[in-house]
């Protein structure tokens, strides 16, 4: 749904722009509002979820999705849309990294763990082709309006699938951290200001002191972020989580991937719509392509090979075939026909982020503690929703000047000129996209080092197996030596998770007939 919502409404956007009179630099709010306040809040919502439970956020997420969407549908101006696309990406600031980190306590075997994240994968593509499709016979049949109203039978229902599905996973009030306030303040913020500046530099330009002033902040405000974290018992982004290389690097990665791809999808529908004069319909199938390869390339491709080869060598490369579609759109022009130019962008596009996305997600999530799987979700949730509004942003604020620089020097006034203008900036914000993929794929090889190895993903799992450990607290016979409590598996980051410590302090108590000693008064240790 979260997919969807994101392509649904690229198709809708030329629709929503003439109808609520939306101006072309503004028209880019339609998008960012909503990644803005997603990327910004996911670092919270993904840490609420560890305080209070997955299943309670995850229903709260939908529900509130679902009312956010019934607001955007009725909107009567372009300020009511903004802030019913901010309102959703608040409430998707809760759903995703809580379904992200369900997805990854659930399934811990490798093998499991492969073939769910294949299905997660192929389940977000499949959702980004029902959002093209439906966005076009929505737009085209209805109204642009039920390309958001469509969210909230869908949201509801899934609502009371996961209430009756999902196990119950609440924390109660003794066993809670404490949320850490000024770290959601210092990071939400700090993001939120990058991406707020980028976005006005569409209208104002970079030189513009309101734009600097934004950076700055931002910067500033993520500084103190990082300084604020490390001194914080309960941190809402530990920083062990993005120090790791492999987490840091596919987070990263993700990120300027993200950059490049949010600013072709909204190019590529203005170029179908308003210089091809495609319909909504068939600028919606014709995105299909590209989806159609990102889930073959993920579940028949990485998910296969996630527990055979090292990480690296499926991202990597799928960045570089992503680069090579956009040095194949670099060479657009106005005449140019889809089959020969937009076909084979998007199938190349489609089948590199494939072999980055499902790779990337893993990795997210892989040897993290159970506490701590709704902040390394949120990492790299942040990191796409991030990517994606600074991409959608800059990218628009390149195609924009790039444009303007064309026209200024031409007969401005001539439909076929306009035309060749607005291609102009399309080429030239697609050779900054591609130069970002190319990025990408340098900070993957350099930083990501994983390797696949027999048991990893089941790092947590590993150590109480290898104890003896069994259901109700019996340990079997050679389970109490201290060479065995000294030998606990450690999770991949290197720190012993909270159910690793405890079992440790369990196998230290252990007498030699099993029994566990407990002092009077001692809590038991964490269920975890």
């Amino acid at each position: 749904m979260i997919v969807l919502d994101i392509t649904i409404v690229n198709i809708a956007l030329p629709s929503a722009q003439r109808d609520l009179g939306i101006s072309d630099a503004d028209r880019q709010w339609v998008i960012t509002a909503y990644t803005l306040a997603f990327g910004g809040l996911l670092l919270l919502g993904g840490r609420l979820g560890d305080l209070f439970g997955r299943k309670r956020v995850f229903t709260i997420g939908l529900l509130g999705f679902a009312l956010a969407s019934a607001l955007g549908g009725a909107a009567a101006d372009p300020t009511m849309l903004f802030g019913a696309r901010a309102l959703q990406g608040a409430f998707g600031a809760l759903l995703a990294p809580s379904a992200l980190g369900l997805l990854s306590t659930t399934f811990s075997d490798p093998k499991e763990r492969s073939t769910a994240f294949g299905i997660f994968g192929a389940i977000a593509g499949g959702g980004a082709a029902i959002g093209f499709i439906l966005g076009g016979l929505l737009t085209e049949y209805l109204n642009w309006r039920w390309c958001l109203f469509v969210n909230t039978p869908i949201a509801i229902a899934t609502a009371f699938a996961a209430f009756s599905v999902l196990q119950r996973d609440h924390v109660a009030k003794g066993h809670r951290v404490k949320l850490d306030l000024p770290g959601a303040l210092l990071g939400c913020g700090g993001l939120l200001a990058i991406v707020f500046g980028t976005s006005e530099a569409v209208t104002r330009g970079w030189g513009d002191a309101l734009v600097l002033g934004s950076l700055l902040l931002g910067v500033a405000l993520l500084a103190v972020f990082v300084l604020v974290e490390k001194r914080t018992p309960h941190a809402l982004l530990p920083t062990h989580i993005v120090a790791d290389r492999n987490r840091g690097g596919g987070a990263l990665s993700v990120g300027l991937a993200m950059v490049g791809m949010f600013g072709l999808f909204l190019f590529l529908t203005y170029y179908l719509q308003a210089i091809k004069h495609f319909s909504p319909i068939v600028s919606g199938l014709s995105f299909l392509p590209m989806t159609a390869a990102i889930v073959l390339s993920s579940t028949g491709i990485a998910a296969r090979l996630m527990t055979r080869v090292p990480s690296r060598n499926l991202i990597a490369p799928g960045l570089l075939l992503a680069g090579a579609g956009m040095a194949w759109l670099t060479q657009m022009k106005v005449d140019s026909p889809w089959a020969g130019m937009v076909l084979p962008a998007e199938l190349l596009l489609g089948f590199g982020m494939g072999l980055v996305f499902m790779p990337s997600m893993s990795l997210a999530t892989l040897g993290v503690a159970p506490n701590e799987a709704g902040a390394a979700s949120a990492t790299i949730n942040s990191a796409q929703q991030v990517g994606g509004s600074f991409g959608t942003a800059l990218l628009n604020t390149i195609a924009a000047s790039a444009t303007a620089s064309f026209l200024a020097t031409r007969i401005a006034s001539d439909p076929a000129v306009r035309a060749q203008g607005a291609v102009h900036g399309y080429v030239v914000a697609t050779w900054v996209a591609m130069g970002i993929l190319l990025l990408a794929a340098l900070v993957a090889f350099l930083m990501i080092d994983h390797r696949p190895a027999p048991g990893e993903a089941t790092a947590v799992e590993a150590g109480a197996v290898e104890a003896g450990v069994v259901e109700g607290g019996a340990v079997g016979a050679g389970a109490g030596t201290g060479a065995t409590a000294a030998s606990a598996v450690r999770a991949v980051d290197g720190r012993p998770s909270p159910r690793e410590a405890a079992m440790a302090d369990v196998r230290a108590n252990v007498r030699a007939g099993g029994e566990v000693r407990s002092e009077a008064g001692a809590e038991r240790p964490p269920a975890d």
